[in-house]
């Protein structure tokens, strides 16, 4: 029961990766369509990221009230509905005002989830539960260049992804009465705190503290590592394809599919981290992550033959891969059970702070300077990612041990 519990967790993250990454893929298609200007697919990332900060800081007061079984399929509902009447929009006004429920749809959810599977289960289930989401977000550009490259409308595309969303919705009804039964039944497991050995629920409730969440030490700088690390994924996804189209020569089509191997390499990477997790710890798989993807960076800005940068594209996704889920790992761990929802909620607000901010002022900038600054960017993103994640740890792991 507990497993199939789990299956259907992975089954609402597959629903949240979906939507993710279709505007990014279908833009350069897009704009030209509704007559908007370049830079407004930022403004729609950032209303559509907007909406999912908001739930995202409510998400334990909403959960607590309505269980995560019945906003898990609200959740996915609200994000059925909005993609279904993106491929119907006629012009970007409306799509602005689609964009907000689809943003609702996401943050409750994804804190909600993450949280729940940092406090009961080990590692390995937190990257592959990301792994999930990849499989979603790498689904969703196929069925959009499929639907470009066979001579239909990217609207077609939109309607399709909808439709398996409202499948997903009903399988959700369906089971909706099995989350309290199991959650009833799963009682939370002590996890090994992956650098002292110490069992962290015990530490974390040892060491409970009180008051703003804000003021315990490493929160602040962890939440910069979360904001640039959406900052590299996020930019990567929404403007990979106008820089392959617009700077490497390549064709649409090309482009849309290298997009969807990126998030290929990030949902290939999180499945083998799953593994990994069972001999590595957390910390190490971070580190090994933000140099991978800092590597592929370098690929993207060296004047070398375009494909190559697609396996930069590729590389970027595979370093990414491990670096999210077991930051959200390590927040019971790092920061005390007692306080990890709330500080969960605050990491997923500041992460989708990071995709409502820095792509969308990158495809200002580009619109004003070049698309040829995209790797230069990136690269830049992915360096303060890795110097803030460096401070954590040197914050809460001196001498082996946490200072929480």
């Amino acid at each position: 029961m507990v497993t199939f519990f789990l299956l259907i967790i992975y089954l609402a993250f597959i629903s949240l990766g979906l939507p993710d990454s279709l505007l990014g893929v279908a833009w350069p298609a897009m704009q030209p369509d509704i007559g908007a200007a370049f830079e407004s697919a930022g403004l729609l990332s950032m209303m559509v990221t907007g909406g999912t900060i908001v739930s995202s800081l409510v998400s334990g007061s909403v959960i607590e009230r309505f269980g995560t079984g019945i906003v898990t399929l609200i959740s996915c509902l609200l994000t059925a509905s909005a993609l279904l009447g993106f491929s119907f929009a006629p012009s970007l006004f409306w799509l602005i005002l689609l964009a907000i429920p689809l943003g609702l749809g996401a943050g409750a959810v994804d804190a909600g989830l993450n949280n729940y599977v940092a406090n009961h289960y080990k590692a390995h289930h937190m990257s592959w539960l990301h792994c999930f989401w990849g499989v979603g977000a790498t689904l969703g550009p196929i069925i959009m260049s499929y639907s470009m490259g066979t001579g239909n409308a990217w609207r077609d595309g939109y309607y399709t992804v909808s439709i398996l969303q409202f499948a997903l919705v009903f399988i959700l009804l369906l089971t909706l009465p099995l989350w309290k039964i199991v959650a009833s039944r799963h009682q939370p497991q002590g996890m090994q705190d992956v650098h002292t050995g110490t069992d962290s629920a015990s530490r974390g409730e040892a060491m409970v503290q009180r008051g703003n969440p804000l003021q315990i030490k490493g929160v602040k700088v962890t939440l910069l590592a979360f904001l640039f690390y959406c900052g590299v994924e996020v930019t990567v996804g929404l403007w990979g394809a106008s820089f392959l189209v617009g700077t490497r020569g390549l064709p649409l089509e090309t482009a849309a599919v290298w997009v969807s191997m990126y998030y290929g390499g990030i949902t290939v990477g999180r499945f083998i981290t799953g593994f990994v997790t069972l001999k590595i710890n957390n910390l190490t798989l971070i580190r090994a992550g933000q140099v991978t993807a800092i590597a592929g960076a370098v690929l993207l800005l060296l004047p070398l033959h375009p494909y190559l940068s697609l396996i930069g594209l590729i590389v970027i996704g595979l370093g990414l891969a491990p670096i999210f889920p077991c930051m959200l790992h390590e927040t019971p761990a790092r920061f005390g059970r007692a306080q990890s929802s709330k500080i969960m909620g605050y990491q997923m607000a500041v992460a989708y702070t990071g995709t409502t901010i820095l792509p969308p002022l990158f495809g200002i900038v580009a619109a004003q300077i070049s698309i040829g600054l995209f790797p230069v960017v990136i690269l830049l993103f992915a360096l303060i990612m890795m110097l803030s994640s460096e401070k954590v740890n040197r914050i809460l792991y001196k001498s082996g041990k946490s200072t929480v």
